[in-house]
């Protein structure tokens, strides 16, 4: 009793202040001091539930969310309509739209597609292009040999990269992964002699190609000597070639044309704006050897317009071209100092395009040499007497000349093998 009557008298004597309710331990039991009848009351005290975030705490929850550095839009797994009246409706995706949209982001990690059907790859490849996967710069490049092993032509058939050697130069490895190229365009890039590119032209993964532009591109005599010595000695590499233009090479002479004509199944050639010395020689020798008779014309097939950029890859090599530009903008700084420079004459910088459109021009004011192979019409006449008695003088010139051809051809072979050419195939 006198415990309690000195616990209620302090607090009594401090009621001003509000403490809250006490709590005492005895015997092992909890009381609780009622501060208004003075008395202690035997209470178990309530138990707060327990909170893990605050009151003000809030969740938002997103799907599919990547890292922001990739910077890439990602939609989630429905898809949101609105109907006549305004009102918003979802839908969920199909299994095989999600399967698909997860695949085209591993498509790095995938170990081969050989045997895979064509009509499923073609949408994988399309949306692991939306996604632009094949523009990072290791993965992508994975990626891409993934479906060029595959599908080959199906991925890209026929490129034209005209006045594109920036996008040549920072994807290079890409250009060099598709296979089985039917028709390429390098006009107008000055790849010079010893680019890698041309070098590429000289394996089999292009042997496949058939029509070539290699306009304006700075090439040589030992240019073309590379590039024909796997034809002319190994008959590998750009052996069946039916399309070539090399014109506007000036340094080309008559020594390089010489190296074309190991080429047989040429269709076409264009050799207009070379530095050719002796031009009525080599249209008799180009007639005489291959087969191609000099034009008067300009022919269709050396027109850019039929030249484009199809396959799967199309719009691939536009977005490489995209972020090549973007990469290559100036600053406004730069452009305004640029500008100047310009005013006051000091730069005399000239654009490839330009410069490409003031070359052909030049060309087409020197002269035209494109040549082209006559089709024999066939003849269904009926055979008259004199023809059918001169039948056996016929079969017998015919003889005459193969063996002719035969021996030319034997004595050609013994002449190929220079010591020039063995080097230069000891480099391969």
């Amino acid at each position: 009793q006198n415990w309690t009557r000195g616990m209620s008298y302090c607090l009594h004597s401090e009621s001003h202040l509000d403490a809250g309710p006490i709590y005492v331990r005895e015997n092992g039991k909890l009381h609780m001091v009622n501060q208004g009848a003075g008395g202690v009351q035997n209470v178990t005290p309530k138990t707060r539930p327990f909170r893990l975030f605050s009151r003000g705490f809030s969740v938002e929850l997103c799907m599919n969310r990547e890292d922001d550095r990739a910077r890439r839009q990602r939609t989630d797994h429905f898809i949101f309509t609105y109907t006549k009246e305004g009102n918003l409706r979802y839908s969920a995706k199909s299994l095989f739209s999600l399967v698909l949209g997860y695949i085209s982001d591993n498509v790095d990690h995938i170990d081969s597609l050989i045997g895979f059907p064509e009509q499923i790859a073609e949408k994988l490849f399309s949306a692991a292009e939306a996604r632009q996967k094949f523009t990072e710069p290791v993965t992508g490049l994975r990626a891409l040999q993934k479906f060029t092993e595959a599908y080959g032509n199906l991925v890209l058939c026929s490129l034209c990269l005209r006045n594109r050697y920036l996008v040549i130069s920072e994807k290079l490895e890409e250009i060099k992964s598709f296979r089985e190229l039917t028709c390429l365009d390098l006009s107008c890039c000055k790849l010079g002699d010893e680019h890698e590119l041309l070098e590429h032209l000289t394996k089999e993964a292009l042997s496949s190609v058939k029509r070539l532009l290699l306009k304006d591109n700075a090439l040589s005599d030992a240019g073309l000597r590379r590039m024909t010595a796997p034809v002319r000695v190994l008959k590998k590499g750009l052996e069946n070639l039916l399309v070539l233009d090399l014109s506007c090479n000036p340094k080309i002479t008559d020594v390089g044309i010489g190296y074309l004509l190991s080429f047989k199944k040429l269709n076409c050639l264009d050799i207009s704006g070379t530095g050719l010395k002796d031009v009525n020689a080599v249209i008799k020798r180009i007639q005489m050897q291959i087969g191609l008779v000099h034009s008067k014309v300009p022919l269709k097939e050396f027109d850019h317009s039929n030249c484009k950029t199809e396959g799967w890859a199309e719009q691939t090599v536009l977005q490489w071209e995209q972020a090549v530009m973007e990469a290559r903008k100036p600053q406004d700084d730069l452009r305004s100092r640029t500008a100047a420079l310009r005013f006051y004459g000091k730069t005399h910088r000239i654009e490839d395009v330009v410069k490409c459109k003031l070359v052909e021009a030049e060309t087409k004011a020197s002269g035209n040499l494109q040549f082209y192979k006559e089709k024999v019409p066939n003849c269904h006449l009926p055979l008259k007497k004199e023809v059918a008695g001169s039948h056996e003088l016929r079969n017998n010139k015919k003889r005459a000349l193969a063996e002719q051809e035969k021996e030319r051809t034997s004595k050609q072979k013994h002449l190929r093998l220079t010591v020039e050419d063995w080097d230069l195939l000891n480099t391969y």
